[in-house]
Formats: structure tokens, sequence, C-alpha cells
């Protein structure tokens, strides 16, 4: 087994990013990919024009790839914010205002994977009270996502990024996964393992992949250090996929890498084309 075994989709919101937005697409096509999948394009709004929606879906469906994944709003990112669904206030009313939107953009599409990110530890608040609405919020996505079919990702991030962020082991996001599947009864919650925030975490990873497997619903990777596309940093990710593979799990698996100093049209020479 290898690289060539897997199912891989590129990151646009990390991945392409010296382009337009509506460009991407098209770009991911041309250098060999059939499928992608994004954070929340519109950082700045959770509720965008339906002529902006329209414009983005016109751009996937042009392009001929599919949609395999996709971000509710999370705030600003790449950035400080990560996260808004457990922020008291506006950012959690953001998102909850975000939810059927995104939901109806990615079942315009077939798109079967919506990513909540949990969001940072607020100045002044009690944890607890962030867990409640938290939970409270991933059930009212959950609940969206089943709608159209789709499953509900709960991500890791990793603590030297993002040191207010709670959820920074695979254990503690399995935790929530489990605790938003009991208070739903739908089953649709699911990890997201992304394997360089556990690699940066010092997980072992190896152990990670035979305990979580079953409950994992996306994989991302990038190497580790640095971020970058396989090969340039030290992360067994081909061994590791592998191991995912042998434990069951056949999904998707999201580049989301840094190019580098260099387009990112030449950031996949690890990747031969056929395998894309």
């Amino acid at each position: 087994m290898g690289f060539a075994d897997q199912r891989f989709n590129v990151n646009l919101s990390i991945l392409f990013t010296e382009l337009p937005l509506l460009e991407r697409p098209a770009a991911a096509a041309a250098a060999g990919f059939s499928a992608v999948e994004l954070w929340w394009p519109w950082v700045d709004t959770p509720t965008p024009a339906q002529p902006e929606l329209d414009a983005l879906r016109k751009a996937i469906e042009d392009a001929g790839v599919r949609l395999t994944g996709l971000n509710f709003y999370a705030g600003r990112l790449p950035g400080p914010d990560r996260g808004a669904l457990s922020v008291p206030g506006e950012e959690s009313e953001r998102f909850r205002a975000n939810v059927d939107v995104a939901a109806g953009f990615a079942q315009s599409l077939g798109c079967r994977a919506l990513n909540a990110l949990y969001g940072n530890r607020a100045e002044g608040v009690d944890p607890a009270e962030q867990d409640a609405l938290a939970l409270e919020n991933l059930v009212l996505a959950a609940r969206a996502a089943d709608r159209i079919g789709a499953a509900l990702l709960i991500e890791a991030l990793n603590l030297p990024e993002s040191p207010h962020y709670p959820l920074v082991s695979a254990p503690a996001a399995a935790g929530v996964v489990e605790k938003v599947n009991e208070a739903t009864g739908l089953g649709n919650a699911k990890f997201l393992m992304d394997l360089y925030h556990l690699a940066m975490n010092g997980e072992d990873l190896p152990a990670v992949v035979d305990r979580y497997a079953p409950v994992t619903g996306h994989v991302q990777i990038a190497d580790s250090p640095g971020r970058g596309a396989p090969g340039t940093g030290s992360l067994p990710l081909e061994d590791l996929l592998d191991r995912l593979g042998k434990a069951g799990y056949d999904g998707w698996v999201g580049l989301e890498y840094k190019p580098g100093d260099r387009p990112s049209a030449e950031a996949f020479e690890w990747l031969p084309r056929e395998a894309r």
C-alpha cells in the first residue's frame, strides 16, 4: 500500500491561495485532483449574499471537481479566532446564523462532511459555560448535517499554535464527539483526524490511529515540522495512512499543507499524477 491507495482532496483555503477564490477549483482540477474541501470562504460574514454562494458553486461545478468537505463559519482563518460556536455573544450567534447556510451550500454540491471548530476559551468566561454552549451549538449543527445526509466533524488543533483552544488532543475531540452523539442519538458526529495537529501535540500517532480510526470521519495531513508537503518534515505519513487503511478507514484524505515559496501547482511532486 502507499499514497497511491488513498483518496486525496485539496484544501483550497490553504493551497492555491495565490489565486482568487473562484479560480482555485479549476486550478486543482488542472493539477489532477477531482475533489476539494474548504474552510468557510467568507471570513467576514456567516451569511454571504446569494450571488456569492452561487458564483462559488458554479466555479466548483464548472471545474468538474467534487466538494467533499466544508467548515462552518469559524471566525477569521487562518488567524487567532479558531472557531466561534463556544464563544458567548456575537460569535456564537454568527455560528448559529451560518448553520443552515453552510448546510444548504454543502447539500447543493453533494458535500457530506461539515467541520465545526470548537472555539477558543474566552477571557472571563467559565469554561463550563462555554462547554455547555458548545454542546448546544454542536447539537444544532449535527441535526443540520443529518438533514442533508452529512457527518459533523470535530477537530483537535495543536497547543503551540492554538493555545486558547481546548481540544488539543485526540481524546479531547473524541470525547466531544461522544457527547454530541449521546445528545442527538444520530451518530453522525465524527472525529476529524488531522495528523499534523496531533503530531504537534506530541501524540503517539500509531496509537491514535489504532484507537480512533473507527470514529474518524475525515483525515487531513501536512508534514511536521513546518506544515509543508509530505517529505518536507519528519512524519511517516505514508505509513500512517497505510495503518489507517488497515484499521478500516476508507474516506478522503485532505491535503491541508502550505506550498512554501512556490506556486501551489508545484507542491504535489510527492504524489504521482495518476494517484491524484
